[in-house]
């Protein structure tokens, strides 16, 4: 088995794939309240009618985002209005010039901004 992808159930799927596309870029693939990207892994994101509201125990799944530059992909994201979880640091003991901020989207899902790395993990 291999891991490829993690999808997001949204009560305002609109505003969350806004979000996205801001980090991401434009959704590859979009089939009416459905958006999708896919890079290294995918990630899908829709309406689902179970959902409601912010997410109770957002600490729970938390998506990695890759960033040549943590520091400026961070403050655009607070600059749309992501909640900061973590400010940019150095996490002790990681390989080379590693930096890592994590922040909330609309959903208050958390999201981990990490600089390329290199080496085992």
């Amino acid at each position: 088995m291999r891991f490829t992808g993690a999808m997001i159930g949204s009560e305002d799927p609109a505003r969350l794939a806004e979000f996205y596309t801001a980090v991401l870029g434009e959704p590859g693939f979009r089939d009416g309240s459905w958006y999708g990207w896919s890079d290294k892994a995918d990630l899908m994101l829709g309406e689902h009618s179970d959902v409601k509201g912010k997410s109770a125990n957002p600490q729970r799944i938390m998506l990695g985002v890759e960033a040549d530059d943590v520091a400026a992909s961070f403050q655009m994201l607070v600059a749309l209005g992501a909640e900061v979880i973590a400010e940019p640091y150095q996490p002790e003991g990681a390989p080379g010039e590693v930096w890592l901020a994590t922040v909330t989207d609309p959903d208050g899902n958390y999201v981990q901004l990490m600089s390329p790395w290199e080496g085992p993990m």
